[in-house]
């Protein structure tokens, strides 16, 4: 993505709220930040809020004000922002210009797609959250850019399914089976039979 469109990204977003609202935009590119995947882009916006210019700390509610006040605006951005721009966050403002921690923010998410193709997803999939470290990160990224996979999501799933054909994976099954059959089996003879008080 190019100066050019990153500047049209920002002011796109600054124009969408009411005038100084928002003090400093990052569109953020593939290595710019670890959640950016490749061939992806997203955006972090900071935003003014009451009481930041006499040293006030931000917190929760500051953000839920401004998602309130603004969701309107929020929702144009949701629908009118680039389809490479995966998600947007809305941070408020740190001390002398420092960003406030991330956990303090709103998130606008599923940008990579249209809504009909998020409609569409499985409705078995089970969300797991996971953190990978940079070597597994570099994987599941290789993955992206060699074309196997579109998304890091999709590379886990892939890998996953490279395992469950790997000969091994069906002896840990057998593996995991004889265990259970073996907890079973203990349970059911440590267990009183009917009739009879166990006594300790």
């Amino acid at each position: 993505m190019d100066k050019a469109a990153t500047d049209s990204i920002e002011q796109q977003v600054r124009q969408a709220f009411p005038e100084d609202a928002i003090t400093r935009v990052q569109v953020l590119q593939y290595g710019d930040d670890p959640e950016v995947e490749p061939g992806q882009a997203a955006v972090r916006a900071f935003f003014d809020w009451p009481g930041r210019s006499e040293g006030g700390k931000a917190g929760p509610k500051t953000v839920h004000r401004f998602v309130t006040a603004n969701a309107a605006a929020l929702g144009v951005l949701r629908d009118g922002l680039p389809r490479a721009i995966e998600w947007a966050e809305f941070c408020p403002e740190g001390e002398a210009g420092a960003a406030s921690p991330h956990s303090l923010s709103y998130r606008i998410t599923d940008r990579g797609q249209p809504a009909a193709a998020r409609d569409e997803a499985p409705e078995d999939l089970t969300p797991v959250m996971a953190r990978l470290g940079p070597g597994d990160l570099a994987t599941v990224d290789t993955l992206i850019t060699a074309g196997i996979v579109n998304s890091r999501a999709e590379g886990l799933r892939w890998a996953l399914s490279r395992l469950r054909e790997h000969p091994a994976y069906a002896q840990l099954q057998h593996q995991a089976h004889g265990n259970d059959d073996l907890k079973a089996s203990d349970d059911k003879a440590s267990a009183p039979g009917p009739g009879r008080c166990q006594v300790n």
